[in-house]
């Protein structure tokens, strides 16, 4: 018997402890990626997974309660979305020392092409040209191109600049970009078809005329394409650790024969 994510999610929505185990067995380790990335300074408190779980269990975090179960990358990337707006609940980050916002960002890369756009974009989630450049399968060489023009783009359309503008802004732009959803906004399905080369040149031409303009899809494409890149290779929570967690957010554990189905 495989255990899925669509079986996850319905039994964490009716609170079973199947569920909750699942998702802490495979996700916390993401969890504590993204904590590691996005928040390099606090990634030393070891209390922080744990209030971040404490708030992801609470229903109003509303984890779970998307109309359809999601695929699982596409769940991940909603996952990845509550932890970081739970850890600056927790604590808020620090204020850029200089603002660009998204309209004067849109503004100043206005020349540059879609896959132009989303390697910046990366820029904006904290990644290096190297991880850009291997979640877009392009050569670090024309990411870095990529990101030199932007620069000198953005540059030229602010009073202030620095080298670190976008990547200290990261967080603003990607809550703005987040909130711009529209009717015309395709869904993960779409992206993920492109991402695994299901999809046509026509279908792909159709996506980039609406995503090339909306900043809501190209942050929720990088975001899928972060997810991806995240969880090759991602290897689920040891027994005691599990346990643990288990204990923290009170879920009775699940009778042994569970796992070993799920093992089966």
């Amino acid at each position: 018997m495989i255990y899925t994510c669509y079986e996850m999610i319905r039994d964490c929505r009716a609170d079973k402890p199947e569920g909750w185990s699942y998702f802490l067995a495979q996700y916390v380790p993401a969890i504590r990626g993204l904590v590691t990335h996005y928040f390099p300074d606090r990634a030393g408190d070891a209390a922080l997974v744990e209030r971040v779980l404490v708030a992801l269990r609470q229903p109003q975090s509303n984890l779970f309660d998307s109309l359809d179960p999601a695929p699982e990358r596409a769940f991940v990337a909603g996952l990845r979305q509550r932890v970081l707006a739970a850890v600056e609940a927790d604590r808020a980050g620090a204020v850029p020392e200089f603002i660009i916002e998204l309209e004067g960002l849109s503004q100043a890369l206005e020349p540059l092409t879609l896959t132009e756009r989303l390697a910046v974009w990366f820029e904006t989630m904290g990644y290096s040209t190297a991880d850009a450049a291997r979640m877009l399968r392009m050569s670090p060489q024309t990411a870095d191109k990529i990101r030199s023009r932007a620069a000198e783009l953005v540059r030229g359309s602010v009073d202030a600049w620095s080298r670190t503008l976008l990547a200290e802004n990261g967080a603003s732009l990607g809550r703005d970009a987040a909130a711009l959803s529209t009717k015309d906004c395709l869904p993960a399905k779409a992206f993920l078809d492109i991402i695994d080369g299901r999809t046509n040149w026509r279908g792909r031409e159709e996506m980039e005329r609406h995503v090339k303009t909306c900043w809501h899809c190209i942050d929720h494409f990088c975001r899928l394409l972060e997810v991806v890149d995240a969880m090759r290779g991602s290897q689920p929570l040891a027994d005691a650790e599990l346990e643990s967690y288990q204990r923290l957010l009170g879920i009775q554990l699940p009778k042994r024969s569970f796992w070993k189905r799920l093992a089966g």
